[in-house]
């Protein structure tokens, strides 16, 4: 008798979890630093970055997390997870990031998030 393993499947899974959580992670942190960056600190600059972070964080935690404390279909995770990348990619050029690099970490982002969204269900 031989035995096959399913472990190239969930490998590939796992990798793409692992690389949406990458750039949802370079998301999060583009979006914090705007914060800081884009008002004068210290008062309302400190403030709106850590704004940023807890709701970005807070939204992360809610509906994109490997295990969401608020389920949704697959579509509404998508609108929120697209949000998420829109914001960063605003925050990237508001940055002076040339426009094709910020779009490209737009769209390689989106794929990948649906790639990961599509194998783990």
């Amino acid at each position: 008798m031989t035995s096959t393993s399913n472990s190239a499947p969930a490998r590939s899974g796992s990798t793409l979890v692992l690389l949406r959580s990458l750039f949802h992670l370079i998301a999060i942190a583009a979006v914090t630093v705007w914060g800081f960056v884009e008002w004068p600190l210290p008062f309302p600059g400190v403030l709106t970055g850590i704004g940023f972070l807890v709701l970005s964080v807070l939204v992360w935690a809610l509906f994109l997390s490997p295990r969401p404390v608020l389920r949704t279909d697959r579509f509404g995770q998508a609108l929120v997870e697209l949000l998420l990348l829109a914001a960063a990619v605003a925050a990237m050029l508001s940055f002076g990031i040339f426009w094709v690099w910020a779009a490209l970490f737009g769209i390689i982002a989106a794929v990948i998030g649906y790639l990961a969204s599509t194998r783990t269900r």
